[in-house]
């Protein structure tokens, strides 16, 4: 736990919370920026942290795979948005019109400039999902499956009935 009260986990980075600047820095890296809005005393994000994030195979792939920011929603940092909006994390997360805590962002590899971070998400996760659905979406979201054919649903479907082989 940090002295926000959320949790921290070695995967995640501290960054100015400038989404262009992010976004550019996990590009250099070749990983995929991941926004994960938390809350303090979010029964849901400690499900996701002890069940789910801490599975070898998903921390591996957030640490490999992808460049993780997290958001306060009730924090005063100022966050960036793409558009160039600066605001608190409460009011950005307002802005983005987040309602549940965790709730995961997944973006693009390239965000069309002047676009808010809540229009150039690729794919949202909010609420606790079991470490199947996780590591479904991760994989999908790595192979930019959201400019496929495939639904997410579908997909994972196919997974399921693939691992039950």
């Amino acid at each position: 736990m940090g002295d926000d009260g959320l949790h921290k986990a070695p995967w995640m980075r501290d960054t100015f919370k400038d989404m262009s600047e992010d976004l550019a820095e996990a590009e250099a890296e070749g990983k995929r920026l991941m926004v994960l809005v938390e809350q303090r005393g979010c029964l849901y994000c400690k499900k996701m942290h002890e069940d789910v994030f801490s599975q070898d195979e998903i921390a591996r792939m957030l640490s490999e795979d992808f460049f993780v920011v997290q958001v306060n929603m009730f924090g005063d940092v100022d966050v960036t948005d793409f558009d160039g909006t600066t605001l608190p994390e409460k009011d950005m997360v307002r802005k983005w019109g987040l309602l549940f805590t965790p709730t995961i962002l997944f973006f693009p590899i390239d965000v069309d400039e002047g676009v808010s971070a809540a229009a150039a998400a690729v794919a949202s996760m909010p609420g606790a999902f079991s470490k199947s659905t996780t590591l479904d979406l991760l994989n999908w979201i790595l192979a930019e499956g959201y400019s496929g054919e495939e639904t997410f649903q579908k997909y994972h479907a196919r997974m399921i009935g693939e691992r039950s082989k």
